[in-house]
């Protein structure tokens, strides 16, 4: 006999995208355009710290915020950024996602409620729920993925918490325009509900039209947490490293979760990460840019509805011509076609799938051909 175990996690699920992954596992030469997973690997020249900080001993406890020279390389890059945020005001993080469970953590009461524009990741579902947090989706899709200020309000209650920015978006690859920023921060002054900016992507943004919510409306700051991430604008995924910053008062409960959870990144990575942040991206830039255009010319060219992406490394055409749940036309993809995509109904958007075009150009041709011959045969 024994007890039972945490009810929070009754009705949580794994991954939808590994799930699809392992799917296209099973499938000899399966095209992956699932996970968010950059060709390149990291530059040798943030390597090779970590190869000099290990010869130096740096194996220690480092300070559990992180190292002073971190922190304040990190305030520098975001004063450059028009963010203002000095180095006590800034954590460094186990990747976005540990940054996204201290922040939750530490605002949430049971039953409080966090608003999250859908389509969405959703892991921002799953932390809320293990926090006991009531999550509650704002359908975009009707708006071409932007926050309408009238629809945002109906979702809005005498529990709202906080609201969850991502742009650029993971899945559809839009930017927040100017009004959907704007009818968040209204929200804000009135109910003083807490703004999270989730901008692992904004270094990876293809308009001058792009916006940052904190750098819009920083008599706001109070109110904000910004989190961001070494893995996408530096090919760092398996580092899993990233950071917050948020107003004093705010950090400092959220560093007790951190503390108390990870204590700290490890510490022979930290001079790495200062390197990282002085290296030149344009390369990388550049290359997801040149394949968001051939995969949405490719797709407008089969005939999919889709917008096409401002930012990240993915896109979201909608299937519903086709008379397919996403979970179907996904599985079938897969097994009929070989290549493996991501359902929109993992994003919490039925009627559209994700794919990620971070994957060497070669696969990314493939899958495309593919694509189109599956969509014929249909």
């Amino acid at each position: 006999m024994r007890l039972p175990m945490n009810t929070a996690l009754d009705n949580l699920q794994l991954s939808g995208i590994r799930r699809f992954t392992a799917m296209a596992k099973q499938k000899p030469g399966c095209v992956m355009l699932t996970l968010g997973e950059p060709e390149f690997d990291t530059s040798a020249s943030i390597c090779e710290q970590v190869v000099e900080s290990l010869q130096a001993g740096e194996t220690h406890y480092p300070p559990n915020n992180g190292q002073e020279y971190l922190l304040q390389a990190l305030s520098q890059q975001a004063e450059q950024q028009g963010l203002h945020y000095p180095p006590d005001e800034i954590i460094v993080t186990c990747g976005a996602t540990e940054a996204l469970f201290s922040t939750f953590t530490a605002l949430l009461n049971p039953g409080d409620e966090v608003i999250v524009p859908t389509p969405a990741f959703g892991l921002y579902e799953s932390i809320v729920g293990l926090c006991r947090g009531r999550y509650v989706p704002l359908n975009t899709a009707p708006c071409d993925f932007q926050i309408d200020a009238e629809s945002l309000q109906s979702v809005v209650s005498e529990k709202t918490k906080a609201i969850v920015l991502i742009s650029p978006n993971n899945p559809t690859g839009c930017i927040y325009n100017e009004a959907s920023l704007q009818a968040v921060a209204q929200l804000a002054r009135e109910k003083g509900i807490y703004v999270i900016c989730d901008d692992v992507y904004n270094q990876l943004a293809y308009t001058d039209q792009f916006q940052r919510f904190a750098v819009c409306y920083p008599d706001l700051k109070e109110n904000i947490i910004v989190i961001d991430s070494f893995s996408k604008p530096y090919a760092m995924t398996g580092w899993r490293l990233g950071w917050l910053m948020a107003e004093q008062a705010v950090k400092q409960q959220i560093q007790k979760v951190h503390q108390y959870s990870v204590v700290s990144v490890t510490s022979f990575t930290q001079k790495a990460c200062v390197t990282a942040l002085q290296s030149d991206i344009t390369a990388m830039q550049q290359s997801y840019q040149k394949r968001r255009d051939l995969v949405y010319n490719r797709l407008c060219e089969m005939g999919m509805k889709v917008n096409k992406p401002e930012g990240a490394f993915y896109i979201f055409p909608s299937i519903e011509q086709y008379g397919l749940s996403s979970e179907e036309f996904c599985t079938r993809l897969i097994q009929q076609a070989g290549v493996a995509t991501v359902p929109g109904s993992c994003f919490g958007c039925e009627g559209y799938i994700r794919l990620s075009y971070c994957c060497a150009e070669q696969e990314l041709q493939k899958g495309l051909d593919r694509l189109e011959q599956f969509l014929q045969s249909l």
